[in-house]
């Protein structure tokens, strides 16, 4: 078993952290101070975001939802979204299958 306790991890901004990555997840914790953004972006695989502090706004199409500690949103493969830290946030993001389909590291 493995364990972490992100709220007292030492995480910069912009460096996300993978906690773990193996043949079918990764899990990523990452800092996003108030004001900074993950600019619209799509991963390979479907993908959970869930907020472990702080609050962030999530666009999506035209659709833009708030969440704060314990939001979980869900994303399927190439889902295209943008999120906005609108207070200092840490979040957990999971990838699953890893990699995904169509990801370079997939490529020969």
């Amino acid at each position: 078993m493995d364990t972490w306790d992100i709220r007292s991890l030492d995480l910069e901004p912009h460096r996300p952290q993978v906690l773990s990555s193996d043949d079918e997840t990764r899990i990523i914790a990452i800092n996003l101070p108030r004001g900074e953004e993950m600019q619209e972006h799509q991963t390979h695989e479907r993908s959970l975001l869930l907020v472990v502090e702080g609050r962030v706004e999530i666009t999506h199409e035209e659709e833009t939802v708030t969440g704060e500690a314990g939001f979980i949103a869900a994303f399927d493969p190439a889902e295209r979204r943008e999120v906005r830290a609108s207070d200092d946030a840490r979040l957990l993001l999971i990838l699953a299958p890893w990699p995904g389909e169509g990801h370079p590291s997939r490529r020969d």
